[in-house]
C-alpha cells in the first residue's frame, strides 16, 4: 500500500513539474504564435494537436524529467505546443481547481500573475485565427477561464489586485457587446473586478456593465444583472442608484424571476432621499403583481417606510396607503407585528389623525374582508372617532359621517363572518372607547351588555369588564378611556408579575408570606435583619400643593427583590371634598410598573380620611427611582389637573 501511494504520489509531482514547466517557457510563447496564422499549416489538423496535448499531458516521462534541467532537448516539442491553446486552457484549469482547494497552492501560484495578465493581452490584440475566432473574439472560452482563475488569485490581495487592474479596464472596455460570446467575457470580468480589491472607477465601470445589460432583450442576462447588482448594492450603493429608473422598470417585466429579483432590488435601494418616489413605484407593483409576491412586497413597503420616511408623516401616508389601497386586497398580507407597529406610529403622529382616522373609515367601508386592515381602523375609530365625526381633516376634503353610522359599523364587524376573534376584540373596546367621545351613552351600554354572555370566553370577558366599569365605576370611565399618549415601542416583555393584570378591576389582595419554620440561629438572625431592612425604608412625601398631599410609604416583595410595593396615601386639607380623583404615575422605560385601582375616587376634606392605592415597580438594573404622577380631580366643581415629578425616593426603596 505504501509502494502504490509512493507512485501516485511520483506520479502527481511529474503532472505538476509539465504544468510549471509550460506556464514558465511555453505559454508567454504561445499567443505570440498565434498571430502568424500562416504557421498554422504545419503542424496540421487539430486532432494531431489534441493528440500532442495528450502526449504532453499523459505520456510525459521522457519530458517531465529534463524539462526544467534541460529544455533545449524540447525545442521540438516547443514548436508543436505553442500552438496548442488547449493545452494552455488545461492548465489553467488545473491551476484553478489547485488554488481552490489549497491555500498553500493559491499562494505560491500568485507570482504567475503577471503572466496570466500577458497572455489575457495577448488574446486581445491578437490577429483573426479562424480555429479560435468565435463571433469575431479570439478564443473567448479560454479568456474566461483565465479570468476566473485572476478572480482567485486576486482575492484579498492588493499587489495580484493592482497587477491586473488595468488588463480587466482594457477588457471591460474593448469587448464587444452584440454577442453573447461577448457579454459572457463581460459577465466574468464584471464578477472579477467585484471579487478583487479593484479601484473605485473600475468598480464603477464593472456596474455600467450591469446596468447596459439591464437593457438587454435576453432575459438570462437582465437575470444575472439584477442578481449581481443585488450582491454589490451594499458596497456601492451610490452607483447602483443611477441605474435605479432601469430597476424600476424590470417590475413590468413578465418574467417571474426577474420581477423577484427586481423587487429585492428595488428596496434595498429604497433610502430616506428617494422614498416617496420608490414607494408610488412599489405600490403600483403592489396593485398588480401576482398573488405570490404580495406578502414580500407589502411586508417590504411597511419596513422601508417605518425605517427610512424622513419624518413620522411619510411613513404614515405610506403604510396607511398600503393597508387602504382600494385596488388590491394589501393589507391581508401585511404581517402580523405590523399591527400594533402602525398603531404606534399612528398614535405618535398627532396632526395626522384626523386624516388616518377619515381614509382608514373609507376603507372599512368599501372592504372588511382584511383583517389587519379592520383591526387598525377600529383601534383608530375607538380613539379618534370625535375627529372622524367632526371633520377636521385638512389633508383632503373631510366626509359627512353620524355617529350612528359610525356605530353601525362598528357593529358590523362583531356580528360579521369575516371578522376573527381578535377583530371582534378590537370592536368591542372601539366601542366602549366611544362612550367618552359619542353622545350615545345608552346604544353602548346595550351593545356591551349584549356580549356579557358571548359563547367567545375573550370576548365574554371583555363585556363583563366594560359592564362593571358602567355600573361601578362610571366616575372612573373617561380618565380609563382618555386617548392614548405618545407610545415608545417596546422591544421586550417584562415579567408576568408585572405586565399580566389579566384585566382586574379590582385591586389585587397580597397575602402576607409567613416564612418557614426554622431551628438555625443563623437562619432566624438572617430572616430578622431582613425583615428589619424592608420596615425601615422611610416614608416620603412625594407631593403636597392646594391642599391635596401625597405620601408614598414603601416595603420590598418578598418572592422578587427587584419589586418595590409603593402605597399612596391622598389627604385633603381643604374644607371640600375632592371628587373624580385619578392618580397616574409613569416610570422611564429601564423599568416596569403595574398600578392598581385606587380605594376610593373621593379624598375626604379636612384630613378625614385617605385614599390608598399600590403601585409595584420592577428595577432589575438597581437605577435610582423616578417617576412622574398626574392628578386628576374636581374641586368645588371645577377640574384641576397637575402634572409632578418625583426624584427624591430614599435610596432604601431601590437599591
Amino acid at each position: 500500500m505504501v509502494v502504490q501511494w509512493k507512485k501516485i504520489s511520483s506520479y502527481i509531482y511529474r503532472k505538476l513539474k509539465l504544468v510549471y514547466w509550460l506556464i514558465w517557457y511555453i505559454l508567454p510563447s504561445t499567443i505570440t504564435g498565434l498571430q502568424k496564422s500562416r504557421a498554422l499549416s504545419k503542424i496540421g489538423s487539430s486532432d494531431k494537436k489534441f493528440n500532442l496535448a495528450q502526449v504532453l499531458l499523459r505520456h510525459n516521462t521522457a519530458y517531465s524529467g529534463n524539462a526544467l534541467r534541460c529544455p533545449i532537448k524540447c525545442r521540438q516539442a516547443h514548436v508543436h505546443v505553442r500552438l496548442l491553446l488547449c493545452v494552455l486552457h488545461t492548465s489553467v484549469v488545473l491551476l484553478t481547481e489547485m488554488c481552490e482547494r489549497s491555500p498553500d497552492m493559491l499562494a505560491h501560484f500568485r507570482k504567475l500573475v503577471p503572466q496570466l495578465v500577458r497572455i489575457l493581452k495577448n488574446l486581445i490584440m491578437s490577429g483573426y485565427s479562424p480555429e479560435h475566432d468565435v463571433s469575431g473574439i479570439s478564443d473567448p472560452f479560454l479568456q474566461v477561464r483565465i479570468l476566473r482563475l485572476l478572480r482567485i488569485l486576486g482575492k484579498s490581495d492588493d499587489d495580484s489586485s493592482e497587477a491586473m487592474n488595468d488588463i480587466l479596464a482594457q477588457v471591460a472596455t474593448n469587448t464587444e457587446t452584440s454577442k453573447n460570446v461577448g457579454n459572457a467575457i463581460l459577465y466574468e470580468t464584471v464578477l472579477t473586478i467585484m471579487d478583487i480589491k479593484s479601484e473605485s472607477g473600475l468598480r464603477v465601470l464593472a456596474i455600467n456593465i450591469l446596468g447596459r445589460f439591464l437593457l438587454n432583450n435576453d432575459k438570462n442576462i437582465r437575470y444575472v444583472a439584477l442578481t449581481s447588482l443585488l450582491k454589490t448594492v451594499q458596497t456601492d450603493h451610490n452607483a447602483v442608484q443611477r441605474h435605479r429608473s432601469t430597476i424600476v422598470d424590470c417590475l413590468k417585466d413578465l418574467d417571474v424571476s426577474i420581477k423577484r429579483r427586481a423587487m429585492e432590488l428595488s428596496f434595498a435601494l429604497v433610502n430616506g432621499n428617494n422614498i416617496r418616489g420608490m414607494m408610488k413605484e412599489l405600490l403600483y407593483f403592489l396593485d398588480s403583481c401576482d398573488p405570490e409576491f404580495k406578502a414580500d412586497c407589502a411586508s417590504g413597503v411597511f419596513l422601508a417606510a417605518e425605517k427610512y420616511a424622513t419624518n413620522t408623516q411619510t411613513s404614515l401616508h405610506i403604510t396607511t396607503v398600503l393597508l387602504c389601497n382600494d385596488l388590491v386586497p394589501a393589507g391581508s398580507y401585511v404581517r402580523d407585528d405590523s399591527v400594533p407597529n402602525l398603531i404606534q406610529l399612528i398614535t405618535n403622529s398627532v396632526e395626522m389623525h384626523a386624516y388616518t382616522v377619515q381614509r382608514l373609515y373609507k376603507a372599512l367601508l368599501d372592504d372588511i374582508s382584511q383583517q389587519p386592515l379592520v383591526q387598525v381602523a377600529s383601534w383608530c375609530i375607538g380613539e379618534y372617532g370625535d375627529l372622524l365625526v367632526s371633520g377636521q381633516c385638512e389633508e383632503e376634503e373631510p366626509i359627512q359621517v353620524t355617529e350612528d353610522e359610525v356605530l353601525d359599523v362598528l357593529e358590523g364587524l362583531l356580528v360579521s363572518n369575516l371578522s376573527t376573534p381578535v377583530t371582534r376584540g378590537y370592536s368591542l373596546t372601539a366601542i366602549m372607547k366611544l362612550s367618552t367621545r359619542f353622545s350615545s351613552v345608552n346604544r353602548i351600554k346595550k351593545v356591551v351588555s349584549i356580549y356579557g354572555s358571548s359563547i367567545d370566553v375573550e370576548l365574554q370577558q371583555r363585556a363583563v369588564e366594560y359592564n362593571a366599569l358602567f355600573k361601578k365605576y362610571d366616575h372612573m370611565r373617561p380618565a380609563l378611556l382618555e386617548r392614548m399618549p405618545i407610545m415608545e415601542k417596546s422591544t421586550t416583555n417584562g415579567p408576568t408579575e408585572i405586565v399580566q393584570t389579566n384585566g382586574e378591576t379590582e385591586p389585587s389582595v397580597v397575602e402576607p408570606k409567613h416564612p418557614p419554620p426554622v431551628t438555625q440561629p443563623n437562619q432566624v438572625r438572617t430572616v430578622l435583619i431582613s425583615e428589619t431592612h424592608i420596615n425601615t425604608i422611610p416614608p416620603m412625601t412625594a407631593y403636597n400643593k392646594n391642599g391635596l398631599k401625597i405620601d408614598f410609604t414603601f416595603e420590598r416583595a418578598n418572592p422578587n427583590p427587584n419589586i418595590a410595593v409603593i402605597t399612596i396615601h391622598a389627604s385633603n386639607s381643604t374644607e371640600a371634598d375632592m371628587t373624580d380623583f385619578v392618580f397616574q404615575a409613569a416610570v422611564p422605560k429601564t423599568f416596569q410598573l403595574q398600578l392598581l385601582s385606587p380605594s376610593s375616587n373621593v379624598v375626604p376634606a379636612l384630613n378625614q380620611g385617605t385614599v390608598t392605592q399600590v403601585i409595584r415597580v420592577l428595577n432589575p438594573q438597581k437605577q435610582q427611582l423616578r417617576m412622574r404622577i398626574k392628578l386628576t380631580y374636581t374641586l368645588k366643581g371645577s377640574p384641576v389637573q397637575d402634572l409632578a415629578e418625583v426624584n427624591n425616593f430614599p435610596p432604601q426603596s431601590w437599591q
